[in-house]
């Protein structure tokens, strides 16, 4: 199966707009866990068996697992979820852009080593930059459009002047990920719930690239509006909540917590269906 043909799979089976990010902090573990980076599998796994049969995805952020060093931990989980929660595609959430023999290999890691169904990329270095992650057919790929955070205006809400229509930036971006940058129908792109009318533009520009939408939970990003702006019958959503699951408790039931919270999060989206 390709990564648009599980993701919409596992919507429809698990009946789920919701991706739990996998963002491990040792210091956030409960106790008997906590402060232990070696711990990072077994409180991730936790996580995953108590969620896979409610979420669209999961989505691990390799940072979390670098900075420990702890990518034999990451592959483990990997292998963990395949066995565990088949049906569930997971997104590598590693923002690579690097152009080249470079991109090759950070394709590779992606695809290869981590075995994940779809990555997330900067676009910024060109489409050269993402063509090495299109060559692994059925991937998918998630490009950096309109992100949660502040400091996103200092490039993606500046116009284009040198570009028919003066577009903003992030608009380019979803123009070329729906047009000629989707060779394969591989492109997806990342904008956050933090601007519901950028959502709405975004899916206006690129109506049935799939969105992956993180900022709900503890960035504040509101489902209800984020569920209207981006969803319609072709144009899928995954919106990712990390750390108002992963951290719903501090105690002994951190997974039956975390459960209760994807639980609630998936009945807000559901709800803003209809």
């Amino acid at each position: 199966m390709t990564f648009l043909d599980m993701l919409r799979d596992a919507t429809t089976r698990n009946d789920s707009l919701l991706c739990v990010g996998l963002d491990p902090e040792p210091t956030r573990f409960p106790a008997g866990m906590q402060g232990d980076a070696r711990r990072i599998y077994d409180f991730c796994a936790a996580i995953v068996d108590a969620t896979a049969d409610l979420v669209c995805a999961f989505k691990p952020q390799i940072a979390y697992f670098a900075a420990h060093g702890a990518e034999d931990q990451l592959e483990r989980l990997m292998q963990h979820m395949r066995s565990n929660a088949p049906h569930v595609p997971v997104i590598l959430d590693a923002k690579r852009g690097d152009i080249g023999s470079t991109a090759e290999q950070y394709a590779r890691e992606a695809f290869e080593r981590y075995g994940a169904d779809a990555v997330t990329l900067s676009p910024f270095m060109g489409f050269d930059s993402v063509a090495p992650y299109l060559e692994y057919h059925g991937k998918g790929a998630f490009l950096l459009c309109r992100t949660s955070n502040p400091g996103g205006d200092d490039l993606q809400a500046q116009r284009l002047a040198s570009v028919e229509g003066q577009p903003l930036l992030y608009e380019h971006v979803a123009r070329l990920a729906q047009g000629p940058w989707n060779k394969n129908g591989q492109l997806g792109l990342v904008v956050g719930a933090t601007y519901p009318e950028e959502i709405a533009r975004v899916r206006a520009i690129a109506p049935r690239l799939p969105l992956l939408i993180p900022g709900v939970g503890a960035q504040g990003g509101d489902a209800v509006a984020t569920v209207r702006a981006g969803l319609t019958e072709d144009g899928p959503i995954i919106v990712n909540s990390s750390r108002a699951v992963l951290y719903a408790s501090s105690g002994a039931d951190f997974a039956q917590a975390a459960r209760a919270a994807a639980l609630a999060t998936r009945a807000a989206l559901n709800a803003a269906r209809t």
